[in-house]
């Protein structure tokens, strides 16, 4: 029986990718539905493709557009975040893919485990954001939660089988697009410079938030809560190649890394078919291309959002949250081109000053912070552009 994947967020890369895992291995899985936040023409394209049961487009606005497209498809189709949500709880799938982009992908994740489903989990700010209640509901429903972060997966590869002690967790990071940027450059930097990423095509948001390192940030506090890791057993180093994608220390001073290629393609099969492997149709790893694999440390000066990361975590509540919604603002605000690209971590600083701080959320409160954090990011961008008018 071939395994029915829901797709949250099918028109991005993650999702556009993960089309091709499934249909690389057709016999072993079958996508029953798709969403999109407001690209209805390829989630019309893809429909048409893939025939799934049921497709939905979180913006309301592009629903009659969505509907005349597939009018001639016996696929429902639906619209609005709630119908996202809904999408993946409902029983005519097995896996739910959820490569939302943002805050957005909480519901849908918390829907998922509460429905007792496997969760493929690209969205890290559903960890992010709440990463003490989605663990606790992995916990509850016995709903097996497996990363598709290439970072998480590495992870998860090198621990898989282990019974020794975990002395420390290292994520690897490129250091972004603009890592050989000089500092006193990155003031003026474009959004075109900051999309250009050196080894990985994804989409604009986690490559701006690559070059600002939030990304990982992100991963860290991620990694706590997919593997049980206090932050400070969490380190992160610089590897400007990309191949080895996370590394384990072991009690015993052992290393276990695990390398391949910059592909998505990889972390998002082995989510699908955890514990097992399936081929696929790549060349052997082509180590005499790379002679060297180097790391650094990370300048803490130049990526003052990994600290921000690692404080957020430590003080726990709703601190995460409130990073991720004051990012979410000021990265669109970036790519807009109404900030600069050094405001973007100026405004997650200030906006953790501004908002309440609550030591024990729950998904309510978190909801009500992330739109708190949002406004206060926000008000503080329009006092910005007001003071540069003068």
């Amino acid at each position: 029986m071939r395994q029915r994947i829901a797709l949250l967020g099918s028109t991005g890369s993650i999702g556009e990718q993960t089309l091709d895992v499934a249909a690389d291995h057709a016999e072993l899985f079958e996508v029953v539905a798709l969403t999109a936040h407001r690209n209805w023409r390829r989630l019309a394209e893809q429909a048409r493709t893939v025939l799934p049961d049921s497709v939905a487009i979180a913006d309301k606005a592009f629903y009659p557009a969505l509907k005349e497209a597939l009018a001639d498809l016996p696929i429902k189709v639906y619209a609005g975040s709630d119908a996202v949500a809904q999408l993946a709880a409902a029983p005519g799938s097995d896996t739910v893919v959820n490569a939302l982009v943002g805050y957005a992908g909480l519901a849908p994740s918390v829907e998922t485990l509460r429905a007792g489903k496997k969760l493929a989990l690209a969205n890290k700010e559903s960890l992010v954001v709440a990463g003490e209640r989605v663990m606790e509901l992995v916990e509850k429903h016995r709903a097996p939660l497996v990363p598709i972060d290439s970072e998480h997966s590495a992870l998860l590869q090198c621990l898989a089988g282990e019974r020794s002690a975990v002395r420390r967790l290292i994520l690897t990071a490129s250091g972004g697009a603009l890592r050989d940027l000089p500092a006193a450059a990155l003031e003026e930097v474009t959004p075109e410079q900051a999309l250009r990423h050196p080894n990985w095509q994804m989409g604009a948001k986690i490559t701006i938030d690559s070059a600002t390192l939030v990304n990982k940030g992100f991963e860290v506090i991620e990694a706590r809560w997919l593997f049980g890791v206090e932050a400070d057993r969490i380190d992160v180093l610089i590897h400007p190649q990309s191949i080895i994608h996370s590394m384990v220390e072991f009690m015993d001073g052992s290393v276990k890394a695990q390398l391949g290629t910059p592909d998505m393609r990889l972390p998002i099969q082995y989510a699908l078919t955890f514990p097992d492997r399936l081929g696929r149709p790549t060349e052997p790893f082509p180590f005499l291309e790379h002679p060297e694999l180097t790391f650094r440390a990370v300048d803490r000066q130049r990526y003052p959002a990994l600290d921000l990361a690692y404080d957020c975590l430590r003080r726990g509540g709703n601190a995460c949250c409130v990073m991720n919604g004051a990012n979410e603002v000021a990265v669109a605000a970036f790519l807009e081109g109404r900030i600069g690209f050094l405001d973007i971590v100026r405004t997650i600083e200030r906006t953790l000053d501004r908002v309440a701080f609550e030591p024990h959320p729950d998904l309510s409160v978190y909801d009500a912070s992330d739109k708190e954090a949002r406004r206060v990011a926000a008000s503080l961008l329009v006092k910005e552009k007001s003071k540069q008018s003068f």
